[in-house]
This record gives C-alpha cells, sequence and structure tokens, in this order.
C-alpha cells in the first residue's frame, strides 16, 4: 500500500517503500472482444476515454502503447476538484480513483477495443478495491463513462463477460457517470517510461506491457504517446 506523505523531488526515492506489501499476482488473458461498440460519428477524429484500474503508472504505459492513441493522462476521478491531489487520494476517503484519461482516434481504435485491452491487460478486474499490493477505493475498477452511450456500452460488455464467465468470477469494475476527471501531478506522468528500473514498475508494470505486445500486436506500438511530447509539440 501507498504511503502518502511525500514532495514530488523525493518520489523516486520513495517509491519502493510505498510498495513494500507482498505482491499478488494478475491474471491476464484476451478476452473476447465486445459484442457491441460504439458507433463512430462521421467526422469525428478524436474521442476520450477514462478509465481506472488501480495504479495509473501502469494503466497510462500501456494505453500509451495503443495504435490510434494520441495521448494518456494520468489523474484522479470519481471525487472533488478540491481534493485531486495525490496526497489526498491516497487517504481512500475523497472518493477519487486513480485514473487514466484516453484520448484516441475513432477511426483507428474503437471504445470497444479499448474496453478489450482495460479488461485484458491493464488490470485485473475481479479484485474489488485493489490491484495487486495496492489497496484501497482509490484503486477501484472502474470505467469512468463520458456519456450515456460510452455506459452502455461497458455496461454491456461486463454482462456479456460475466454471462461467459470469463473471469471464473463475477467483475469488481463499475461504471460511473457524470465524473470530472482531473490531471495528476507532472511527476506522476510518463512514469513507467522514465522509470523503468524502479522495482515497483519492474514487478506489476512492465509484465503488462509484455502481455499488450504478446496479446494485442495489431493494437501494439513500440514508441509510446507520451505526455511529455505532447506538451513540448
Amino acid at each position: 500500500m501507498k504511503f502518502f506523505a511525500i514532495a514530488a523531488g523525493t518520489l523516486a526515492a520513495a517509491a519502493f517503500a510505498w510498495h513494500a506489501a507482498p505482491s499478488f499476482a494478475e491474471t491476464t488473458r484476451r478476452v473476447p472482444a465486445p459484442t457491441v461498440d460504439l458507433a463512430t460519428p462521421a467526422g469525428a477524429t478524436t474521442a476520450t476515454a477514462v478509465f481506472a484500474g488501480g495504479c495509473f503508472w501502469g494503466v497510462q504505459g500501456v494505453f500509451q502503447r495503443i495504435e490510434g492513441v494520441s495521448n494518456a493522462l494520468s489523474g484522479y476521478a470519481g471525487g472533488e476538484a478540491r481534493t485531486a491531489r495525490y496526497n489526498e487520494v491516497g487517504s481512500g476517503r475523497t472518493g477519487h480513483a486513480e485514473a487514466v484519461r484516453i484520448s484516441y482516434d475513432p477511426r483507428k481504435v474503437s471504445y470497444g477495443k479499448l474496453l478489450q485491452i482495460y479488461f485484458s491487460v491493464a488490470h485485473d478486474p475481479t479484485q474489488l478495491n485493489r490491484q495487486g499490493p495496492d489497496t484501497g477505493p482509490q484503486y477501484r475498477s472502474t470505467v469512468f463513462a463520458e456519456n450515456a452511450e460510452q455506459a452502455r456500452i461497458a455496461n454491456a460488455y461486463i454482462a456479456q463477460l460475466n454471462q461467459a464467465k470469463t473471469f471464473g468470477k463475477p467483475l469488481a469494475t463499475t461504471v460511473e457517470t457524470a465524473k470530472p476527471f482531473y490531471a495528476a501531478e507532472d511527476y506522476h506522468q510518463d512514469y513507467l517510461t522514465l522509470h523503468p528500473n524502479q522495482p515497483y514498475i519492474v514487478m506489476h508494470d512492465l509484465p503488462k506491457i509484455d502481455d499488450l505486445k504478446k496479446l494485442f500486436p495489431e493494437s501494439y506500438k513500440a514508441t509510446p504517446s507520451l505526455v511529455r511530447a505532447a506538451k513540448a509539440g
């Protein structure tokens, strides 16, 4: 479990201590694609999706490496603007979850495809209010739907996977609507890419990138769409 009395300048040094709890294996598999998907509006070139599935470092790292994704931003969703700060979110009392907002081209990758990758490799959707060693509602599995259609597609997909007993147990994933997204602090952005040797990244997040490459070769891109590159552009 992470500890939160930390300054940005000491993040790298303290990160291993935050994750000193025992490791819990996360299951990865290529789950069936959703039987219903979001229609692409005529002329649309960009859309957004927000997913939460444990520590945002790994979730961001996965979606930055998807063809058609132009940006994946770590942040917080589910609570109020005044509590959208790392130290406060870590208390588990703000309503926020660590989340990632994905900007993508719906002509190149669909919302349903993003959901398929989310459930397959980005996290374990059967864990309730935790992911691996990280515990608390801030690590919950949640799709933050941007609109009613996204909510409909996400709920239908969860029902599909549950009915097929794809994971052998009910999914813990919830769907929340009308919840604003707030960007996380700069030192959390591109964390997986910038700190590939950090023990938590090595143990829990780099395997997700390997699984993405193996299970979704048609969607994987080797060069990630980094937040810093987007800002520089």
